[in-house]
């Protein structure tokens, strides 16, 4: 099998609809202004982990000013990862109805208020803002990619580059600053998390240009009749085993990330941590996840099979787990790390896998939207259950000896996926 380009990485979610000449024009008056495109996209990537990452840190605070149990607190970062796969069914029509850059600004906005709502003295608007951001992140998610490749699909590799990069940024930067940030605002963690917002805000001014110019014609309006390479109607995915072990081993390993997002820094300061260390080693963890989500996916494009890698990725999760479950304090900066290179070398290959194992850009666009609908709902479980077994054991040797199993199923999952196969 010859290795794909580099734009095939990307996944247009409306990849079935045909622009229109008014969505031809418009964007030609977008990419006119380079600049502002790009100024717009790394903005908007840095804001799409960033609502998440900056609740970890927080979350011993949090619960404790609203009386949270460990169960209830894990709904706080539960909500939003449970939201992301619900976003991600509307994404795409609202994309083709009112135009990427109009929704991607809404989103914006939207994930400005959220994380405001979300600070507000009252437990409903707690987890109700947790609801505004996992639907303004998720229509970040389908959209992003989508747009890149519209937009640059001759520098498709280093467009991703900066996505990824400034989306890993992101969260870096926010799970670094958090604790510093609540004590700058006298101990303030409602400040602290708000103060995000403003990142939001700037990204959303920075989008203006984008709708104004586009004024809503970017060639969504027509929908063209789907088929595959050869004419033929596209099959099902949802009817396909490869399709369902393609998305298994994508919310798999979203599940094993997310409890680490939602719960690794509490796993530190229950064991003696410092707050502000445990935010340090956290935001390592983020940024390290970069080596990993670059190298997998170009290993894998050059390989018939992938089953090595996914040998390689769950192996690391599995070992890093297990460092968090024998010596969490002491090992803690080469347990991030090791984790932080399985978790980012496990997205990228989720993600490359479902190009890798579509035949047509119309079967990879429907299977990503299976992958992310389907990984984000079964992802949202993890951190609530991790919550829930440390509340009822008072230790995380069983919540970390659970994932464990997760990675071993994904271990399974995943070498089935890998095959050389086409849904």
């Amino acid at each position: 099998m010859s290795r794909p380009d580099a734009d095939q990485l990307l996944l247009d979610a409306e990849a079935d609809v045909r622009p229109s000449p008014q969505g031809v024009a418009a964007r030609r008056a977008l990419l006119a202004h380079p600049v502002l495109l790009l100024v717009g996209i790394v903005l908007a990537s840095l804001n799409m982990r960033a609502a998440l990452a900056s609740v970890s840190p927080l979350v011993g605070e949090i619960s404790e000013s609203f009386g949270l149990s460990s169960t209830a607190t894990s709904l706080v970062t539960s909500v939003p990862v449970l939201f992301l796969g619900v976003g991600a069914l509307a994404a795409p029509w609202l994309g083709r109805r009112f135009g990427t850059e109009r929704v991607l600004f809404a989103a914006l906005l939207l994930l400005g208020v959220g994380i405001l709502v979300r600070v507000l003295p009252a437990t409903p608007a707690l987890f109700g803002g947790g609801v505004l951001i996992g639907v303004a992140i998720s229509l970040l998610n389908v959209l992003m990619p989508g747009l890149i490749k519209r937009d640059f699909p001759d520098r498709a590799a280093s467009m991703t580059s900066v996505y990824t990069g400034s989306m890993i940024t992101g969260a870096t930067i926010v799970a670094a600053t958090s604790v510093p940030l609540e004590k700058a605002f006298g101990g303030s963690w409602e400040a602290s998390l708000a103060f995000w917002s403003l990142l939001a805000a700037v990204a959303a001014v920075a989008w203006l240009p984008q709708v104004l110019i586009a004024r809503g014609h970017t060639g969504h309006e027509h929908r063209a009749a789907p088929a595959t390479a050869d004419g033929a109607a596209p099959r099902s995915v949802w009817k396909s085993r490869l399709a369902w072990q393609v998305t298994l081993f994508m919310g798999l390993q979203s599940l094993w990330s997310y409890v680490l997002i939602a719960w690794m820094p509490t796993i530190f300061t229950d064991h003696g941590m410092s707050r502000s260390t445990a935010g340090v080693v956290f935001a390592f963890n983020n940024l390290i996840q970069v080596a990993g989500a670059f190298a997998v996916p170009l290993l894998a494009g050059r390989m018939r099979s992938q089953r090595p890698l996914v040998v390689l990725v769950t192996s690391l999760v599995a070992a890093g787990y297990v460092g968090l479950m024998v010596a969490p304090v002491s090992g803690a900066w080469l347990w991030s790390g090791i984790l932080g290179i399985g978790q980012g070398g496990a997205v990228g290959l989720a993600l490359t896998l479902i190009v890798l194992r579509s035949g047509d850009a119309v079967t990879a666009a429907r299977l990503s939207g299976m992958a992310q609908t389907i990984g984000y709902l079964l992802a949202a479980v993890g951190p609530l259950a991790a919550g829930a077994v440390y509340q009822v054991t008072g230790s995380w040797t069983v919540p970390i000896a659970l994932m464990l199993c997760v990675c071993a199923t994904a271990l399974a999952v995943g070498l089935f996926a890998a095959r050389d196969r086409k849904v």
